[in-house]
């Protein structure tokens, strides 16, 4: 009866991770499309876009200069763009689907990933049972708490949706996402940055190895053969002193 940890290897839990990152890829790509198709977001990109088509052949200029293209044109260059830019945001119809646009990215993007991490990690998880995703499953580790009990709901929920999903996850997708529309500044870079770093801090110094997500649930990657997952508290504590009163028989004699 093994009561000791018996972490799950690297190279096993490196190999879940990947295995378990390309399904969810997958997963939030396809609700992507779904979603994009739901909420009409191609229909107001097409009318943004073919509004900022016409407002560049209309003026002879192009929106794709870079800060310092646009410093190199001649002064004609620069009043052409000037122009078709004020033609372009003095469009209500092209600014309002650019709006839409920005916001249902912002949606579709959060709520497709919400929707793959609510398959992937914590349904599968719990039909699998011992918090095993399919990658964990077909590398042979398990997730349980960090006193040898079983993972509950409660625990999987912090540990999926608490710390995967809002905290390492939607953290840097909102920032670059933020980044990518031009509205933060260095900042965002620095705090994904910081992120990144505290993560592999926290596995190397924690002696459970554990990420955020297992800090904040209070669960250990275990290797599922050698490690005992003891239903509740109590199981547990009866197996110990089971152990010891056994222990106990062998040394009286």
């Amino acid at each position: 009866m093994v009561f000791d940890l018996q972490k799950a290897s690297v190279w096993k839990r490196a190999s879940a991770f990947l295995f378990d990152f390309i399904l969810l890829t997958i997963l939030v790509v396809a609700f992507a499309f779904l979603l994009s198709w739901i909420t009409g977001y191609d229909g107001y990109s097409d009318t943004y876009y073919d509004k900022m088509t016409e407002c560049e052949q209309t003026y002879g200029t192009s929106f794709g200069y870079t800060r310092e293209q646009f410093d190199e044109l001649d002064a004609d260059g620069q009043k052409a763009y000037m122009d078709a830019y004020n033609a372009l945001v003095s469009d209500d119809n092209a600014m309002y689907a650019y709006r839409m646009m920005v916001n249902l990215i912002m949606l579709i993007t959060s709520l497709s990933i919400f929707l793959a991490y609510l398959g992937l990690e914590f349904v599968v998880p719990i039909i699998i049972k011992d918090g095993r995703t399919l990658g964990k499953k077909i590398f042979g580790i398990a997730v349980m708490r960090t006193n040898g009990v079983r993972m509950n709901k409660v625990s999987l929920f912090i540990r999926t949706f608490l710390g995967k999903y809002a905290i390492e996850t939607m953290v840097p997708v909102l920032i670059a996402t933020m980044i990518l529309f031009n509205t933060i500044g260095i900042v965002g870079p620095i705090v994904v940055g910081l992120l990144f770093v505290l993560e592999i801090v926290l596995m190397a110094a924690t002696k459970t190895n554990s990420m955020i997500h297992d800090l904040l649930a209070d669960t250990v990657v275990v290797d599922y053969a050698s490690q005992m997952i003891y239903d509740s508290e109590e199981a547990l504590v009866a197996a110990k002193r089971q152990a010891a009163l056994e222990k106990a028989n062998r040394t009286s004699y």
